[in-house]
């Protein structure tokens, strides 16, 4: 399955913010990688914050060009703001909603427990990352797993009680997606104009 396989530090730190999930390296070095990071203060063109706004998406969510691309497609025949409907879908993702649900501590992690059959929807075995998830749909924990150290010290932290479109049951470690979530509500910086404003090129 194609993802990003880098460095994820080099790339917080050519967007200036943690778009691989937090880390202590971006807080020490808060400049762009490379030898000339320190001086870098070049005025960027519309299309360069156009592109960077696409990336940072990409990064965040895990997906390459082919795949965002389809997202992107699938977003602009939904009724309603195509840049909104992106990111809602991308919420919609299952190795996404994992990580949503605590049940995962970062994305990575999630799509990794996934992939490993770890990760049930509706009961079934899921293992497909990019897998939307609808509305009314339970995602959790494959019984056999349920004891996994990553899962059990993920979940201590209770992440899905920060977003108010997710209702996890904790004694059946699962948890529901109610809805898709409105824009405002989902905490990444992105700017979605500036996505579709890009492909409409």
């Amino acid at each position: 399955m194609a993802r990003y396989t880098g460095p994820k530090a080099k790339i917080s730190r050519k967007f200036g913010e943690p778009v691989m999930g937090a880390n202590k390296t971006l807080q020490k070095k808060n400049y762009a990688p490379g030898q000339h990071g320190r001086g870098r203060r070049s005025k960027k063109s519309e299309y360069a914050l156009q592109l960077q706004e696409k990336q940072k998406v990409k990064y965040t969510y895990g997906m390459l060009e082919k795949q965002f691309a389809r997202f992107f497609h699938l977003a602009s025949v939904k009724e309603g703001q195509t840049g909104e409907n992106l990111i809602k879908l991308c919420e919609a993702r299952l190795d996404n909603l994992v990580y949503r649900l605590g049940i995962a501590p970062s994305r990575r992690a999630a799509r990794q427990l996934v992939s490993h059959k770890h990760v049930v929807v509706d009961g079934e075995i899921a293992n497909i990352p990019s897998m939307l998830i609808k509305p009314g749909q339970v995602v959790g924990v494959r019984e056999k797993s349920k004891a996994l150290d990553t899962i059990v010290e993920s979940l201590s932290l209770n992440a899905a009680k920060k977003y108010s479109w997710l209702e996890w049951d904790s004694a059946e470690m699962n948890g529901k997606f109610i809805n898709y979530p409105d824009r405002e509500l989902i905490p990444e910086n992105f700017n979605d104009q500036a996505v579709v404003e890009l492909y409409n090129k």
